[in-house]
């Protein structure tokens, strides 16, 4: 008579007078399936589908009651019990990284179970052949909707675990309070401490304990209004982008390692800058200071720019360097200027122009003007004309160069530096021809000699005349003619005047009325 099979584990029921002097290994084969069965742990390298099998009489991995998935598979996988006609049940443990389906047999329509990546189930298959089914007896806490602890809760050193929260308060959420007033859950992106009722309050029952928020490296944003009763002390910079209220009237802000520096609110006055402290732009010589009780202090580098339409100083100015004023001043007290004062525009006392230095001009008329002994010009002479004035001219030739002298003490306010001039001249013919008019200068100084030279002869641009006999004609500014001698205070100044024939075409004899001079000052009067 052959062995017999048990129906669900495969152990071999040896038959009465079957394998005299062999049972021992029969024996031994199913002593390791009930082992097996019963304790057996069963480490399975999975790469995709994968099968359970039972086989009789032979220790197979079906046998094993823990079940353990590894490996890597690249996508979900089914795990098969076989054959499909045996009842059995196991703990399976995934560790895969893929979702496990198990079934039983290969294209039953019983049902089945799933098992996640990372968890463990108990299940049952019913081994009623080509349908049959498998079932999650699990017991653990994933089946029961309502767990509670009998004690405390001892993670033993690993982690409880939360996904992302879906929806706030229904999945993946950590609760407190009767009325889940408060919530700790992370959406996916963003991590959340939500509290409904009551006061958020994160503190430390022991004095001296710090509570820290926020990393050394990010940002903590806080979208709600902040109150805080005690002080705040902020390690690095604090950005505000809205309005920063400082409620108390004798407010003070405090800046610097030493607190040296302090800005105090006074109630219905303003602020005050503690001491003789600074308020400084752009660097430390541009500022504004309360140098003494009594003094206030502006400094800058070059100058002090006020914008304003009008300046009213209603006590007295004193004033130790140049002043430029290109707007309106009114001072109704005593002003000192201890330097330069400078006025682009008017300059007035009590409604009248008061003169400022600037450009100047004199007259010099041909009768203050001698011919030269050398290479002169014709001697002053009267002319009568058809009408009006009588003119008192020089005639200077057509032919050559002739010259003629004057001389000018100037005032004390005369900056001692270039001058510019123009010729009045007319011509008695009718010829267009141009004439050009040189002049140079020389300095003499008490108990210098006379007999100096002159300086460069300077050519004011050659002037056309008008066609018309007698017609007054008025060359253009010259350019700038140095003084020789290097002029200063209380000098007698000589110049000379020529007509430079080379530099004009006029055929005929010009006619010299007189010179204007233009010299520059740099005082308001020779005071």
């Amino acid at each position: 008579m052959a062995s017999t099979y048990t129906a669900n584990t495969g152990i071999e029921k040896i038959a009465s007078g079957e394998q005299a002097g062999t049972w021992g290994t029969t024996t031994n084969t199913n002593f390791d399936i009930i082992d097996d069965s019963l304790n057996g742990v069963i480490t399975l390298t999975v790469s995709g589908n994968t099968t359970l099998t039972t086989s009789d009489g032979s220790v197979s991995n079906g046998h094993h009651k823990v079940i353990v998935l590894g490996g890597s598979p690249s996508s979900a996988f089914n795990l098969i019990i076989d054959p499909n006609d045996v009842q059995k049940w196991y703990f399976i443990v995934n560790s895969s990284g893929q979702t496990a389906t198990v079934l039983q047999g290969v294209g039953g329509s019983g049902t089945t179970v799933a098992i996640a990546t990372g968890t463990a189930t108990t299940v049952y298959a019913d081994g009623i052949g080509a349908n049959a089914n498998v079932a999650n007896i699990s017991s653990d806490v994933l089946a029961d909707t309502s767990p509670q602890l009998g004690g405390n809760l001892d993670v033993n050193g690993k982690l409880i675990k939360f996904g992302d929260a879906g929806t706030a308060g229904t999945d993946d959420t950590l609760e407190f309070g009767a009325s889940d007033d408060m919530q700790m859950y992370h959406d996916g992106t963003n991590s959340f401490l939500a509290n409904k009722t009551g006061a958020l309050k994160i503190a430390t029952e022991t004095s001296g304990i710090a509570v820290t928020i926020g990393h050394t490296t990010s940002e903590t944003t806080i979208a709600d209004n902040v109150t805080i009763t005690g002080n705040a002390s902020v390690g690095g910079d604090l950005s505000v982008t809205d309005d920063l209220t400082l409620g108390s009237d004798s407010a003070v802000i405090t800046i610097g390692a030493d607190g040296d520096t302090t800005l105090t609110h006074t109630d219905g006055s303003g602020l005050t800058l503690n001491s003789t402290n600074k308020i400084m732009f752009n660097d430390a010589s541009q500022f504004i200071q309360g140098s003494s009780a009594t003094v206030l202090s502006l400094g800058a580098t070059d100058e002090i720019d006020i914008t304003a339409t009008a300046i009213d100083i209603n006590g007295t100015a004193s004033v130790s360097g140049a002043v430029t004023l290109s707007s309106t001043a009114a001072i109704s007290g005593n002003t000192t200027v201890g330097g330069t004062l400078g006025v682009t525009g008017a300059l007035t006392e009590n409604s009248a122009q008061v003169k400022v230095a600037g450009k100047e001009t004199i007259w010099v008329p041909s009768t203050a003007m001698s011919p030269n002994t050398t290479n002169g010009c014709a001697g002053l002479a009267q002319i009568e004309l058809s009408n009006g004035p009588e003119i008192k001219i020089l005639d200077f030739d057509a032919s050559s160069d002739e010259n003629a002298q004057f001389s000018i003490a100037f005032p004390k306010s005369w900056n001692e530096g270039t001058l510019t001039f123009q010729a009045f001249f007319t011509v008695t013919g009718t010829n267009t021809g141009t004439v050009a008019w040189g002049l140079s200068g020389v300095a003499i100084a008490d108990n210098d000699l006379c007999n100096t030279s002159f300086g460069t002869n300077v050519v004011a641009t050659a002037k056309a005349h008008s066609g018309t006999s007698n017609d007054l004609n008025v060359a253009a500014e010259s350019g700038a003619v140095t003084i020789a001698g290097s002029p200063s205070t209380d000098e007698l100044v000589f110049f000379q005047v020529m007509r430079d024939v080379s530099a004009d075409n006029q055929s005929g004899d010009a006619r010299l009325l007189g010179i204007k001079l233009f010299f520059t000052t740099d005082a308001k009067n020779d005071a």
